[in-house]
């Protein structure tokens, strides 16, 4: 029988003993769990706060019991919230046995004559507080956390869909785990307006499907930015089902911040203009689009049109342009353009591979023909208006 002579000379001997008890445990941490050892010199400090309050806690409970699950709680408010980032729950649970084994121990010198067993079951019954504590606490900071990495998650999306990188972006999107390397974009329909619910269940597939994946879902309009040092092409591949039905456009290959930006518009606009081209594959690259997007007013596609499909053969010199135009503008017939020129059929088409080697476009194909009569229309007005300046 425990007496409160007993108790009263415990509970001295703990509060006189609670440094050294702080000590033992932080010793035997370290030497004990090589995480520990591991962490940073903050995050080490903050263990030893966390511990100090958790000997203070328990402590308080010894005193008072039915203070217990109040003091619980105190034991965690005195770390930031950073530390259930840094240190899991599975590791503060350690950090709590190894001081219940500390003061099981060492329960013949804190405790008084007698009173060792009633010290053995008081730390016992605290642990199952601080365990339970524990477990509300990281519940809360994990649903705060995702409450706030949804917003902010939609502030660097909704930056990247408009353009705007500012000195702030990339410091939130490095938040979100997303670091300057290979980044995927895709554009395209969800399945049907989402609730909140369905959001947040698309979303989650689209992380199984590519790791720390950023998605933006506005009103039906679903865009994937994913960074991954795995093929692209099979994360593509992997988030195709996350979209609904309807053209799903894959942006240009983008590595920096800047670039996600313009592989974003880009994916945008290819998906506003997709429906120009029936047979688009899908996914279709946002490249493959700039005809349609010419169409849909997207000045980039025009400027990157003429770039690669135009100048280079302008620039080629000898008769490639001229046999392209001609070509072109006899409605895509050799032999028409061959009596056009005064040269043979067999000259017109020799002419032309050469354009497909020096472009990769080949005008004697239908999709191709296309491409490179927009770009020779853009190129054309282009220079017009130059000569007239």
């Amino acid at each position: 029988m425990v007496t409160p002579e007993m108790r009263a000379e415990t509970l001295r001997r703990l509060r006189a003993g609670t440094g050294r008890l702080a000590t033992i445990a932080l010793k035997t941490l370290d030497s004990e769990y090589p995480w520990f050892r591991e962490l940073p010199a903050q995050e080490r400090s903050w263990v030893g706060t966390v511990a100090q309050a958790g000997i203070a806690s328990f402590v308080t409970y010894f005193a008072d019991t039915s203070a217990g699950h109040r003091g619980a709680l105190e034991m965690f408010a005195s770390a930031p919230p950073e530390l259930t980032r840094s240190i899991s729950l599975q590791h503060t649970l350690t950090i709590v046995r190894t001081f219940v084994a500390i003061v099981e121990n060492h329960s013949d010198e804190f405790a008084a004559p007698g009173a060792e067993a009633h010290l053995r079951e008081s730390i016992l019954r605290y642990s199952r507080e601080i365990a339970f504590s524990a477990a509300e606490v990281y519940a809360r900071a994990a649903e705060s956390r995702g409450a706030w990495d949804a917003r902010l998650e939609a502030l660097v999306v909704d930056a990247l869909v408009r353009g705007q990188v500012d000195d702030d972006l990339p410091s939130r999107a490095a938040a979100l785990g997303w670091k300057p390397g290979p980044t995927l974009v895709m554009v395209g329909r969800t399945e049907g307006p989402l609730g909140e619910v369905q959001s947040a269940e698309l979303r989650r597939t689209i992380r199984r499907a590519a790791h720390g994946a950023l998605a933006g879902i506005h009103g039906e309009d679903l865009v994937v930015i994913a960074r991954s040092d795995s093929a692209l092409d099979e994360v593509t591949k992997a988030l195709l089902p996350t979209f609904g039905s309807g053209p799903v456009v894959v942006g240009p290959p983008a590595i920096t911040l800047v670039e996600v930006a313009r592989s974003t518009r880009a994916a945008i606009n290819g998906a506003s203009a997709a429906p120009a081209w029936a047979l688009a594959p899908r996914p279709v690259n946002a490249d493959d689009l700039l005809p349609e997007r010419v169409l849909i007013g997207d000045s980039s596609a025009a400027e990157r049109l003429i770039a690669v499909a135009y100048d280079p053969i302008a620039s080629a010199g000898g008769s490639l342009k001229e046999t392209v135009a001609t070509f072109l503008d006899c409605g895509r017939s050799l032999e028409l353009a061959s009596r056009t020129m005064f040269v043979h059929a067999n000259t017109v088409r020799y002419r032309l591979r050469k354009v497909a080697d020096l472009t990769g476009w080949d005008v004697l194909s239908t999709r191709d023909a296309h491409v490179l009569e927009t770009a020779f229309a853009l190129g054309r007005l282009r220079d017009a208006a130059a000569l007239s300046l």
